[in-house]
């Protein structure tokens, strides 16, 4: 089966932050997701605060559910904080309901 964008955002999507009990993907913290010819996978991701203390076990958490799909070949996680996180602009509304964000 071919490995795609939206199988690797599914299988990150059950990683959530735990402080908030949200996900990752829904919380909109999952920036780019690319996938070479050899199915190796880079993503591109920030956290919601750049003190935030779980940020290591937050990309450790996605690395290992990427890598539980057995189409992947390497995983690359990349934390960037350029755009800054913006919960208005970049989650779901599900999160900005939970956040009282309108």
């Amino acid at each position: 089966m071919k490995l795609t964008r939206e199988k690797i955002i599914d299988a990150i999507r059950p990683v959530e932050d735990p402080d908030l009990g949200m996900s990752l993907v829904d919380m909109g913290l999952i920036y780019e997701v690319e996938i070479d010819n050899d199915n190796n996978v880079d993503i591109k991701m920030t956290l919601s605060s750049p003190s935030c203390p779980i940020g290591p076990q937050l990309i450790t958490d996605v690395d290992m559910a990427v890598r539980l799909l057995e189409e992947v070949n390497q995983v690359n996680i990349e934390l960037v904080w350029e755009p800054p996180w913006d919960p208005e602009t970049m989650a779901a509304d599900s999160v900005k309901d939970a956040l009282g964000i309108w």
